[in-house]
C-alpha cells in the first residue's frame, strides 16, 4: 500500500503527539526496561573495542544513550519528538538529532552500529525500503544494525493512538535483505517465555555492500 506524503505527514504528526502527550509518563514506565540483551547483540555482533560510534535510532527519553555512553562508546540518539530530544540531551549528555523518521537526513558511511530498539515499528510498510536504505548507508562497511519490534502478522494501522507496522520473522528478513543486510542472529523477548508470550522479534543485521545476500547464494 503506498501513502501520499499528506497521509505520512498524518501518521508521523499522530504518532509524535502521542508521544509527546505522554513523554513523562513514557520515560517512568520504560525508565527500568532492561533491554541488556539487545545492546549485548549489537555490540558482540559489531566484535570491535570501545569506543565506536552508535546511532540510536528512536532513541526516546535517552535511557540506552546513557547506557551506552557508560560502556565507553560515542552514542548519538535520534528522534522525532521534540520532548524526547529534550529529555535525552538533559539526561544522557549526549548529541541528540531532531529528526522525522520519514525525512531523514544521515552521514555516510558514518556509525559502527545502529540501535533501533521498539522504534522501526512506526515505520509503515511502504517506507521500510527507503528508512532501511538510509540506515544501511549511514553504517561503515561491515556495520551492524539491531531492530526489536512488536511481531505480528503482518499488518498495520493505528493503534491506541499511534500507528505501527507488525511483521512476522520470514517478512521481516525480505525487508532487510532487500536493502542489503546479512542476517547474524534472531531471538524472542522477553526472555524465559513460552514462544506465545514473546511479543518482540529482536534481529541483528551486518550492512554488505551490494542487495545480494547469503540467502540469495544458497
Amino acid at each position: 500500500m503506498t501513502l501520499s506524503r499528506q497521509e505520512l505527514e498524518l501518521i508521523s504528526r499522530g504518532t509524535l503527539e502521542h508521544y509527546a502527550g505522554r513523554a513523562e509518563e513514557f520515560r517512568e514506565n520504560t525508565r527500568d526496561h532492561d533491554v541488556s540483551q539487545n545492546i549485548h547483540a549489537l555490540l558482540s555482533a559489531i566484535g570491535k573495542p570501545a569506543p565506536l560510534t552508535i546511532l540510536d535510532f528512536g532513541c526516546g527519553p535517552g535511557r540506552d544513550l546513557r547506557a551506552f555512553s557508560a560502556l565507553g562508546h560515542r552514542a548519538i540518539g535520534l528522534d522525532g519528538s521534540s520532548r524526547f530530544v529534550e529529555m535525552a540531551r538533559a539526561d544522557s549528555g549526549c548529541e541528540v538529532w531532531h529528526q522525522d523518521f520519514f525525512a531523514l537526513d544521515l552521514p555516510e558511511h558514518y556509525f559502527d552500529g545502529v540501535f533501533a530498539n521498539a522504534s522501526l515499528f512506526h515505520v509503515p510498510h511502504s517506507e521500510l525500503p527507503r528508512v532501511l536504505g538510509q540506515l544501511r548507508a549511514t553504517l561503515r562497511p561491515d556495520g551492524v544494525l539491531f531492530c526489536s519490534n512488536p511481531r505480528g502478522s503482518n499488518s498495520e494501522g493505528w493503534s491506541s493512538g499511534r500507528y505501527g507496522s507488525y511483521h512476522d520473522l520470514e517478512a521481516w528478513r525480505s525487508y532487510l535483505q532487500a536493502a542489503g543486510f546479512v542476517e547474524l542472529a534472531h531471538y524472542y523477548r522477553p526472555d524465559g517465555l513460552l514462544r506465545d508470550q514473546q511479543a518482540w522479534l529482536a534481529t541483528v543485521w551486518k550492512a554488505v555492500a551490494t542487495g545480494i545476500t547469503e540467502a540469495n547464494n544458497k
